[in-house]
């Protein structure tokens, strides 16, 4: 049975006919519009200097010139209010002084000063552990006397920790660990508040090592502190300034990095003064390394890249307690993980806690994201990238930007594309492109922040080895690498009970956490 023709109701076939009159209309003057328009191509690399590019003072960095010179640029984080129209100018060639007249810092610009203050209040409110021991202890002034040189992350976080040390009697002078991780305005606030800081976010390696021997080299002012996070200022100190480094009361050291190093000078007998081992305390490893880093991955690598990762295949480089972290926080994701271990423990955690332990070579050529944590060197090779697919993420979560071997990747034949704030592509002959985050060095303190009541018990942890090692009396330490006391207190009956010492240590030397 066919259906008749339908019969348009009464008007609406006139305003039909209308809407067609104008939508035609609108259609005619679209094309002429496109076809009046001038041909033009895609744009790429080349022409997206134009973009980033900012003139800088020649000599300042020596990368290859197939690198765009905006790879080489820095940016400020998310999380930053710098102005990138001040990138122009080097901070070593201002002149800038605070309020209060004084010149004696390096920053980017003071007068963000304002904005930092902001910031460093912030944290102030969830990092109750270490404002707790500046209230308890800035009467006694544990640290007077005391010339602290530091170098570290310079975070809203580590500000607070800086301004506690100055609480407690020290007078500090600081410098960065990394040349991306600082946070602009917080370097200007502590300069305002009368800190000795040089440091700003996008350091040249010159840069680096000039900010670092400015804490260290001044008239009139000699170290007796060295706190470190990596281990590079006490080795310009015990290399360049060797009679400082004799008179140094003691060192606190907070990364694997750092600490690796002491317990070298230490085993080579050059290790003169005595030395804390932070990143081995259990208030840094289970809170700072597994919490943090569990949190903090996943922050860096959603804000530079966007990604999705339910479904991706994701191979993370060790498990220790960053690898652990990392590993949680993607599985819970969804993400497909896998593991390179070379501890038979750790490996057997990865398996026992459900992720397939692998050799990078055999999923190197599958996975979408690779991320390393192990504190080594060349972890991934040229070999590894060459083979990686297009557009795999490529970062790194460990102290140290020697995991991966970025410097196999400034050769001619490659290119290098800054498309947003610390990422690159380097970009094959045959048009494959990786992407590669923070140039290699730490994704979460470069790309985005961390948490900040995770870095209250770490920096509560470095503040007291600073003061441990400080008010020691001579003997108690001699010139080696120490961790810091467990000191706890149970009441008479309760120790009494257990059938230990009412101050502790309540857990012997070999117990694991």
């Amino acid at each position: 049975m066919s259906m008749p023709d339908a019969m348009p109701l009464p008007g609406v076939g006139e305003e039909l006919k209308q809407a067609k009159e104008i939508e035609d209309a609108e259609k005619y003057s679209f094309m002429a519009t496109v076809t009046k328009a001038p041909k033009k191509q895609i744009q790429f690399a080349d022409d997206m200097q134009e973009f980033t590019k900012f003139p800088t003072k020649t000599g300042r960095r020596s990368l290859s010139r197939s690198i765009s010179q905006s790879s080489t640029d820095s940016y400020s984080s998310a999380a930053s209010y710098t102005d990138s129209s001040d990138d122009e100018v080097s901070p070593r060639e201002k002149q800038q002084t605070n309020s209060k007249g004084s010149s004696n810092f390096c920053v980017k610009n003071i007068k963000q000063a304002e904005f930092g203050r902001r910031e460093i209040e912030i944290a102030e409110q969830d990092m109750s552990a270490l404002i707790s021991l500046r209230k308890r202890a800035q009467g006694e002034k544990p640290l007077a006397g005391a010339k602290i040189v530091g170098c570290t992350h310079i975070t809203a976080q580590t500000a607070v920790l800086i301004e506690t040390l100055c609480a407690l009697g020290a007078q500090c002078r600081w410098s960065a660990c990394n040349i991306y991780s600082t946070q602009n305005e917080v370097a200007a606030a502590l300069a305002e508040a009368g800190v000795a800081v040089f440091a700003w976010k996008g350091e040249s390696e010159d840069d680096f090592w000039w900010c670092i021997d400015r804490c260290v080299n001044m008239d009139g002012w000699q170290a007796n502190m060295i706190l470190d996070d990596g281990g590079d200022l006490t080795h310009w100190v015990y290399k360049k300034y060797p009679n400082v480094f004799k008179k140094i009361r003691g060192i606190v050291e907070e990364s694997v990095t750092g600490v690796h190093r002491l317990y070298q000078l230490s085993k080579a007998g050059k290790l003169c003064v005595p030395a804390m081992n932070v990143n081995d305390s259990v208030t840094k490893q289970k809170f700072d390394n597994l919490y943090c880093c569990r949190e903090s991955i996943l922050d860096g690598l959603k804000r530079t890249t966007d990604v999705m990762f339910g479904g991706k295949q994701v191979v993370v480089c060790g498990y220790g307690e960053v690898g652990k972290g990392c590993c949680a926080a993607l599985k819970a994701l969804g993400a497909i993980v896998y593991i390179t271990e070379i501890d038979p423990i750790c490996a057997l955690q990865a398996c026992m806690d459900g992720f397939r332990v692998v050799k990078l070579n055999e999923v190197i050529r599958q996975v979408d994201v690779v991320i390393t944590c192990t504190g080594n060197k060349n972890v991934v090779t040229r070999e590894h990238l060459d083979r990686m697919k297009n557009s795999c993420i490529v970062c790194n979560m460990g102290h140290s930007n020697t995991e991966i071997d970025v410097t196999s990747l400034r050769t001619p034949e490659l290119t290098w594309e800054r498309v947003r704030s610390q990422v690159d592509h380097v970009i094959w002959p045959d048009g494959k492109r990786v992407v590669l985050l923070a140039e290699g060095r730490l994704l979460n303190l470069s790309c985005s922040t961390v948490p900040t009541f995770v870095l209250s018990i770490t920096a509560t942890t470095q503040a007291l080895a600073l003061i441990e090692l400080y008010n020691a009396p001579e003997g108690r330490y001699k010139q080696d690498v120490y961790l810091l006391p467990k000191k706890m207190e149970l009441t008479d009956d309760q120790a009494k009970y257990l059938g230990l010492n009412k101050n502790g240590p309540f857990k012997p030397n070999y117990y694991r956490y």
